[in-house]
C-alpha cells in the first residue's frame, strides 16, 4: 500500500504514467518509517539542510552536476535561452529562462492559465475551509492563508507541484493589480504525495509567500508559493503594481516546490480534463500558459 505508484496524466498525450521520484527511498524513510521521526524533524523541519543545499548549488563547484541532471531527467535544452555550458552554477541552470515561443498562451481575458510547469490537482469547490491533496490528509485554507482566508472559503483551488525536471520560473495566471504580499517562515517538508500522505500540514507549516491580486474578470485571487525540501529560496521578481497574464512573478532555486492558486467562490470554472483527472486522484502534467480555468460570466 505504501509503495503504490503516483500516477500522472500527460495532458499533451493523454498517457497515464507512474512518476519517477528522485530520492524516493529517502522520502519514504523519512515520512513512512516510524523509526525516523528524529531524522524527519532534523532534515525537514529545520531549514539548515536546505540552506546547505542552496549554498552548494549556488557555487561554481556545482556546475559539474548540470549535464548529469539534464541526461537523467531528459530535460529539453532546446527550449532554454542559453546552452548548458553557459551556466555559472547549478542554481543558475535550475532557474533558466525559456525561449518565449516555448510556452505559448491565449490573450483571452476570460482564460486563466497555468502559473507554472508541473503536476496539477484542482478543487472546483472547497468544502468551505478544507481540501485534500492526492493521497494526503485534509489541509486548511485558514492555516495556509492566515488573515486572508475568509474571502476564499468555499471557493476553488489549484495546486501545481513542480519537480526537479521542470522549468522553475512561475508566472501570473491572470493579470490585475497586486494588493498585498505576505511572507511566512516555516518548515520545508517535501511536497511529494508520499510526504502529504504521512500527515504533515505542508501548506500550513511550510515556508510560503501569499500574494493577493485583483482581476476585473475573476475578482481577487491568491497566489501562494510554497517552499519545500531542498529549495534554497523563493525569489519573487515582481511583488507590487499592475501585472499582466504570463508576466514572470518569480522563481524557485533548487528543490521540489509548489504553487497554489486560490479563487473566491463562483468566479472560475476549471478546465474539464483537470477536473476529471483530479476526481480520479490523478495529477495532470501541464505547462505554464496552458488553460487552467475560465471566468464565470
Amino acid at each position: 500500500m505504501q509503495n503504490t505508484p503516483i500516477q500522472v496524466v500527460n495532458r499533451d498525450t493523454g498517457q497515464v504514467f507512474d512518476e519517477v521520484i528522485l530520492g524516493e527511498k529517502w522520502i519514504r524513510w523519512a515520512y513512512q518509517d516510524t523509526s525516523s521521526s528524529l531524522v524527519e524533524r532534523l532534515l525537514f523541519r529545520s531549514p539548515l539542510m536546505s540552506r546547505l543545499f542552496g549554498l552548494w548549488y549556488d557555487s561554481a563547484l556545482s556546475r559539474g552536476k548540470i549535464k548529469a541532471v539534464i541526461d537523467e531527467l531528459s530535460i529539453d535544452m532546446a527550449e532554454a535561452q542559453r546552452p548548458a555550458a553557459d551556466f555559472s552554477s547549478f542554481n543558475d541552470f535550475f532557474a533558466r529562462h525559456l525561449k518565449p515561443e516555448a510556452r505559448p498562451y491565449s490573450d483571452d481575458p476570460d482564460e486563466v492559465v497555468s502559473p507554472a510547469d508541473g503536476r496539477v490537482l484542482v478543487f472546483p469547490k472547497l468544502d468551505r475551509d478544507v481540501f485534500v491533496p492526492v493521497k494526503g490528509h485534509p489541509m486548511s485554507i485558514t492555516s495556509m492563508l492566515p488573515g486572508l482566508s475568509e474571502q476564499f472559503l468555499g471557493g476553488a483551488l489549484a495546486i501545481v507541484r513542480l519537480c526537479p525536471a521542470d522549468y522553475h520560473r512561475y508566472h501570473f495566471p491572470a493579470g490585475g493589480q497586486i494588493l498585498s504580499s505576505q511572507d511566512i517562515p516555516g518548515a520545508l517538508h517535501s511536497v511529494n504525495p508520499i510526504a502529504l500522505g504521512a500527515g504533515p500540514d505542508v501548506f500550513g507549516e511550510n515556508k510560503r509567500c501569499n500574494t493577493l491580486i485583483k482581476n476585473e474578470k475573476i475578482g481577487t485571487y491568491c497566489f501562494s508559493e510554497v517552499g519545500a525540501f531542498g529549495v534554497g529560496s523563493i525569489i519573487n521578481t515582481t511583488s507590487t503594481g499592475a501585472v499582466s497574464k504570463m508576466q514572470e512573478k518569480g522563481y524557485f532555486k533548487f528543490g521540489g516546490s509548489t504553487v497554489v492558486v486560490v479563487f473566491q467562490p463562483d468566479q472560475i470554472s476549471f478546465s474539464e480534463d483537470l477536473v476529471a483527472n483530479s476526481a480520479q486522484g490523478r495529477e495532470t502534467l501541464v505547462k505554464v500558459g496552458q488553460p487552467l480555468a475560465r471566468a464565470i460570466a
